[in-house]
């Protein structure tokens, strides 16, 4: 009689296999079985989603602290966050990133009788090797040309390394030297406890009991939110922040609907704020699931504007950078060529047909230097006020100056002055060259259409509130020749100089053929609001600017005095008003917890969480695949409820279930393909596991300014993998066979090679790191830097990684025979 459930690979998994499959084919199996198991990664990321956001919620609670209040009668209340930073990163979330390798190699102990097994200590070395190679590989790469990104936190992110390479010498240690091939009880709880000892060692020196600090006031004390009773009603700063640039976005894009400046403003504000690990992997998840982004999506037209209005910003801060060129010496004493504008701004009448601008190379001066200078729009547009420009200029051995021309487009319309720039970069990278400090240059394009004694355009000017600044212009007529001198000054009428504007006097100077000149008087923002943040009506309000002491040879006109009335724009402070209040729900929408299951329901249910609109069709398919598993786990109580514990357990307990899965269908997968366990740990599952991880570390190199939610806490959770992942299946075993009266063995050969063969990788890699950081080739930072010496590092270290699974590979195959 034909046994039905016993054939080939039946008894490898602990659930698995639910039916007989005497019947199927061989290779119908193993397609089956590689499918079940990558679509159970996907469900086990979805589960680690509600995971991470149970842990964010319960590590965001905040508590009030009493402060007394010298100069009120009422005590100021401070909110002070109960986890320390430091703590909920390498506890709560280190162990969320780590969650399923470390319930796998429990529950393979457990299920495998207590006796050691190859697939959960595989699982967390190969997930440690392809997060510190590959993981990091990638990050140094995508960060954006001509930018790098260094580890703010060098005490804790030391600290970390150091707990994780001893974490794995440790294994060396026990597995080979105390007491080779066995785990004893003392051996497994020391390997426990490592892991509250990290977590206690990384906090003190993150409060610098071991290393110097710089010290915080008492006020300073991870104060999250600070309020007083008397001024609880009044507009919190993040409010004015978002106020202030939706009137940017309205004021300088009025082509844009409410809705396109909402989604605008909602993405900056949440791509441009500092967010954690936790943030990003559950973003990546939900990106890799159809899910609901936590960063809105925009089409194509509007992402155009928005890159724009980013590189707009970029020049504008680089412009508003106060640096003395003078007391910095980029030529590091006359090794590199510094090639840069001989000025930072140029001004060119619109008739007379092109600009030239300076360019100018000191430094090493004995090479030639190949740079690269572009046109970029300002408010002067290429091709209807310039012709772009964008051309490689070369300087030849010792050539020290060089001179561009850009060609400027007259026309018969008048308008006001109006800008671009001219931007130099080197196109192809070199550690002899380098961009200097004048790297942008800012063009000015003056009308001369209407020619024009001294005065002002016009005796009065209508200016709204919502406006920034009042341009008041001064005319030259009847003559353009020489250069010539003009005094201004404002009188308060009903305006009140530094309370309504900011006023005074000054000097206009009229270069020789220049008409034209502009009075720039800043509008500063009067607005009260009552305790609702309801706008206060205000009535108008009016000053002077008077022109007087014109220089030898000219006169002042007609128009000696203009009169300046700013008046109140309802119309736009109501548009600013909806665009800030819609935002400001946006960004309530997008946070990470879920306030009922109904929400949880209409999330899981619906592709990108209900934002039809912006759905791709890869959207739609990842939610067909993932949609089973996005409505099971919608069952998880959300994490308002009970402070986000709730959530934590029950999202543990299902990732427990899912890695029991996985842990069959690998098993019975390697076994029906002929691979080894440890093969199939280190390749397929810790591949799996970590691929979450991959896509949220690249998505915060890319958008933070630091490296640590990055790479910054990856040696830590490598260092967690050890101390839990091994250290509590050891301990459940030991403790077991103990009471028995025998000992916990553990087979050593191939785990023993993975272990030390990993640790050799892992010093090459950190030694990568602190190269980077130290030389001036690479950026002086772990990601990032000049593109040629960034893709070597990242091909480096994805090279490590491969050599790290080839060699295992083929000892786990006695290919090679190594005595250890």
């Amino acid at each position: 009689m034909v046994d039905l459930y016993n054939y080939t690979c039946s008894y490898e998994g602990l659930l698995l296999p639910v039916m007989s499959e005497y019947t199927w084919s061989t290779g119908l199996r193993i397609f089956l079985y590689l499918i079940a198991m990558f679509w159970c990664f996907l469900g086990t990321s979805i589960v680690a989603d509600a995971f991470m956001c149970g842990i964010e919620k319960i590590t965001s609670k905040t508590k009030l602290i009493r402060i007394p209040n010298a100069e009120k009668k009422e005590d100021k209340f401070v909110e002070v966050k109960v986890w320390n930073d430091t703590v909920a990163n390498l506890s709560l979330m280190a162990f969320g990133t780590s969650a399923p390798e470390i319930l796998m190699s429990v529950i393979e102990i457990v299920g495998n009788k207590f006796k050691a097994g190859e697939l959960g200590p595989g699982t967390i070395v190969g997930s440690a090797a392809f997060n510190l190679l590959v993981i990091t590989g990638i990050c140094i790469v995508c960060v954006p040309d001509g930018e790098n990104r260094v580890i703010k936190s060098i005490p804790v992110y030391v600290t970390c390394t150091c707990f994780s390479m001893c974490a794995y010498i440790w294994m060396l240690i026990v597995l080979k030297l105390v007491t080779p091939g066995v785990v004893d009880i003392w051996e497994s709880v020391v390997t426990f406890c490592m892991f509250p000892v990290l977590v206690v060692t990384a906090f003190g020196i993150d409060k610098g009991c071991w290393c110097k600090k710089n010290n915080k006031t008492s006020s300073e004390l991870e104060i999250g939110i600070e309020f007083s009773k008397i001024d609880a009603d009044d507009e919190s700063e993040a409010t004015v922040d978002i106020i202030h640039m939706a009137k940017d976005l309205s004021r300088n894009h009025k082509d844009l609907t409410e809705d396109e400046a909402t989604v605008l403003l909602t993405r900056q504000l949440q791509e441009h704020q500092h967010h954690n690990t936790g943030w990003y992997r559950v973003h990546a998840v939900r990106g890799l699931t159809g899910g609901h982004r936590l960063l809105p999506k925009i089409n194509a037209t509007l992402k155009q504007l928005y890159d724009k209005i980013n590189r707009q910003k970029e020049i504008e801060q680089h412009m508003n950078e106060n640096i003395d060129v003078s007391t910095v010496d980029l030529s590091e004493s006359g090794t590199r060529a510094v090639v840069e504008f001989t000025a930072s701004s140029v001004a060119v009448l619109e008739n007379e047909g092109k600009v030239r601008v300076g360019i100018r190379r000191y430094g090493k001066v004995d090479i030639p230097v190949t740079v690269l200078v572009e046109t970029i729009d300002g408010t002067a547009e290429a091709g209807s006020d310039y012709k772009p420009l964008k051309e490689e200029i070369t300087f030849a051995v010792n050539e020290r100056l060089r001179e561009v021309y850009i060609e400027i487009i007259d026309d018969d319309e008048w308008e006001p002055d109006e800008i671009f720039f001219v931007k130099l970069s080197i196109p192809h990278e070199s550690k002899d060259i380098v961009v200097g400090k004048m790297s942008i240059n800012q063009i000015t394009i003056i009308n001369d259409d209407e020619p024009g004694k001294l005065e002002f355009s016009k005796p009065s000017y209508i200016i709204r509130e919502s406006n920034e600044c009042a341009q008041v212009y001064v005319n030259r007529v009847n003559g353009a020749d020489g250069l010539v001198t003009v005094r201004w000054r404002t009188k308060d009428l009903t305006a009140v100089h530094n309370k309504d504007y900011i006023g005074g006097e000054g000097t206009l100077t009229f270069e020789h053929g220049e008409t034209s000149k502009t009075i720039n008087l800043k509008i500063l923002e009067t607005n009260i609001h009552d305790g609702r943040g309801h706008k206060v009506m205000e009535r108008d309000h009016s000053f002077q600017v008077e022109l007087f002491s014109p220089s030898t040879g000219s006169a002042i006109g007609k128009i000696s005095k203009a009169i300046v009335t700013l008046v109140n724009d309802t119309e736009f402070d109501g548009l600013v008003s909806r665009i800030a209040n819609n935002t400001k729900k946006n960004l309530d929408g997008l946070r990470l917890d879920t306030s009922s299951w109904k929400e949880q329901f209409n999330e899981a249910m619906n592709v990108n969480g209900g934002d039809v609109e912006n759905a791709t069709v890869i959207d739609y398919i990842l939610h067909f695949i993932s949609f089973f598993w996005k409505v099971l786990f919608a069952f998880i109580p959300p994490p308002s409820i009970a402070g986000g514990y709730l959530t934590f357990i029950g999202s543990l307990i299902l990732i427990g279930l899912m890695t029991a899965l996985i842990s069959d269908l690998a098993s019975i997968f390697g076994c029906l393909v002929g691979l080894e366990k440890t093969v199939v740990a280190i390749t397929f599952v810790a591949l799996g596991t970590s691929m979450p991880d991959t896509f949220a570390s690249k998505l915060a190199a890319i958008n933070e300014k630091t490296a640590d939610s990055s790479v910054g806490n990856i040696n830590g959770s490598n260092a967690v993998n050890v101390f839990l992942g091994l250290g509590l299946p050891w301990l459940i075993a030991s403790i077991y066979w103990e009471a028995k009266g025998e000992r916990f063995e553990v087979p050593t050969d191939t785990l023993v090679f993975s272990v030390i063969l990993y640790t050799s990788c892992a010093i090459l890699a950190i030694l990568v790191l602190f190269i980077r950081r130290r030389l001036a080739v690479f950026g002086n930072g772990e990601l990032g830097g000049p593109k040629v010496p960034k893709y070597a590092s990242g091909l480096f270290l994805v090279f490590l990684w491969i050599f790290y699974v080839i060699l295992s590979s083929l000892q786990a195959y006695k290919v090679i025979e190594v005595n250890i």
